[in-house]
């Protein structure tokens, strides 16, 4: 098994992560409520990113996640 460490499309280490909110469909569009809280882990040399659920990542290091 090939465990590859680092970013999947550029191979480096550098990541940092930020939280985000969206809206929805429906009426949550409508009204502009971000109710969708995400968690984005992005590589800092090319830009690739990836999407958590801010809800179900719970304790986890989403770091690890990333970088596998």
């Amino acid at each position: 098994m090939n465990e590859q460490k680092g970013c999947i499309k550029c191979g480096s280490t550098r990541a940092n992560k930020k939280e985000v909110a969206m809206t929805g469909t429906g009426l949550s569009k409508m009204f502009d409520v971000q109710n969708n809280q995400f968690i984005v882990v992005y590589c800092e040399d090319c830009g690739y990113s990836e999407f958590y659920n801010k809800k179900s990542s719970g304790a986890s290091n989403i770091m690890d996640l990333f970088f596998g």
